[in-house]
């Protein structure tokens, strides 16, 4: 078990037995002492020292997610204030397209149909055969052996065996609908946004929007020396970059440890653009929680390859959003119940500090969104519940990490 289980599963049993004995431990009531008559009568809670452990665990982990917290105001309002995403410089007549996929070809078909008519160079990547109009299939062959394992030994494969004569590769998830698109900026790597679609679960949908809240984040990746997250559902590489630090490598996150390893190895540039990809959320809460498992074991695996202080920042945001739901999720049942806390005056107004930061974060997702989803923000009460199927996957991915990359599910038009 490594160090990363040992502490999350440490804090989590201080808070889940420190809070239980704070609740039921044998209480002595007193009267106000010496206080003037009207004071009410206090509380002294007998929990043989467990609710100290509490205490300190809860302030730990408002501490950490507080950290998380300034940091992403930081990079949001600092490092990326004012960012815009640069111009076009690059046609659509200059972009080959990649999309990736196992066998969905109905999906698959959905994805190609959104494309611009200016994309007249489209592949699909496939593990078997399937028939998908205005696309040529591809089928990864059974024999290719590199070190890339599932979607990153198919990209791979793809990069040796196409010659693609176009500035960018374009690189599309099998759900990926392209909703606008009409040109690449002048750098080397060029991120898509994301905006997941309803599918099977409103909870899961609801994660997402919070998730793109939180991806504001975002618009400072281009200002700084290295990115800290990719989303492979939309990226755009340039080829001689793509040749030069290629796939072939053992990741469950390819799309972000290629990233890294591009930056870590050569001069590169990076930069967010306008065109929106209309993915598909998780269908089902065992589907988010899969994904997000896999993201949260992946990122912390391929952290090692970055400096010690992006490695040490990537690591703690993992750790805070793993554990960001307890705060709230305890200490507003406790306070309502008028069990003491220590600290519990300052500690209180620290974590729903923290709790509006959570419905700021969705609310921000909303109106990333637009106009035509803000009945959505009617949500906003179910933002900690909403926290926690964002986060399970994350402590999932610390705790059992997964052996082999999983694909979710997706459903298509239907």
């Amino acid at each position: 078990m490594n160090t990363e289980r040992i502490a999350l599963i440490g804090v989590t049993l201080a808070l889940v037995v420190g809070g239980l004995a704070t609740l039921f431990a044998p209480t002595v009531l007193s009267g106000p002492g010496t206080a003037p008559a009207q004071a009410a009568a206090t509380t002294a809670v007998g929990d043989g020292g467990l609710g100290s452990l509490f205490g300190i665990a809860l302030w730990g982990v408002t501490l950490l997610f507080g950290a998380t917290a300034l940091v992403w105001f930081v990079l949001t309002g600092v490092v990326g204030a004012g960012y815009e995403a640069p111009p076009n410089e690059y046609g659509l007549d200059e972009i080959q397209v990649r999309i990736m996929t196992v066998d969905a070809a109905e999906v698959v078909q959905d994805t190609v149909d959104s494309l611009p008519e200016g994309l007249d160079d489209v592949h699909v990547i496939a593990e078997s055969e399937i028939d998908v109009s205005g696309a040529t299939v591809h089928v990864v062959p059974e024999e290719f052996a590199c070190d890339a394992v599932r979607k990153g030994r198919a990209q791979e494969w793809a990069r040796q065996a196409l010659d693609p004569q176009r500035e960018f590769v374009l690189y599309l998830d099998e759900d990926s609908i392209v909703e606008s698109l009409d040109g690449l900026p002048d750098a080397d790597i060029v991120q898509l946004r994301e905006k997941p679609r309803l599918t099977g679960s409103n909870l899961s949908y609801l994660a997402d929007i919070y998730r793109m809240g939180v991806q504001v984040e975002q618009r400072a990746f281009a200002r700084l020396s290295i990115p800290l997250f990719a989303w492979g559902g939309g990226i755009a590489v340039r080829t001689e970059v793509e040749d030069e630090t290629t796939w072939d490598r053992e990741t469950l996150v390819e799309d972000t440890a290629f990233v890294w390893a591009a930056f870590r190895e050569f001069d590169v540039t990076f930069a967010l653009s306008d065109a929106v990809c209309r993915n598909e959320a998780p269908p089902s809460l065992y589907e988010i929680v899969q994904q997000r498992r896999r993201w949260a074991a992946g990122n912390l695996q391929a952290s090692a390859m970055l400096p010690f202080r992006y490695e040490l920042l990537t690591r703690v945001r993992n750790y805070a959003w793993a554990l960001s739901p307890i705060v709230t999720l305890l200490v507003v049942p406790l306070s309502l119940l008028s069990v003491t806390i220590a600290y519990s005056g300052l500690f209180f107004v620290a974590s729903m500090g923290l709790a509006l930061c959570t419905l700021g974060w969705f609310l921000l997702g909303v109106g990333y969104y637009g106009d035509d989803h803000r009945r959505w923000a009617l949500a906003v009460p179910l933002a900690p519940l909403i926290t926690v199927v964002h986060s399970m996957g994350t402590v999932a991915g610390i705790l059992s990490p997964p052996e082999t990359f999983r694909v979710t599910t997706k459903v298509g038009s239907e």
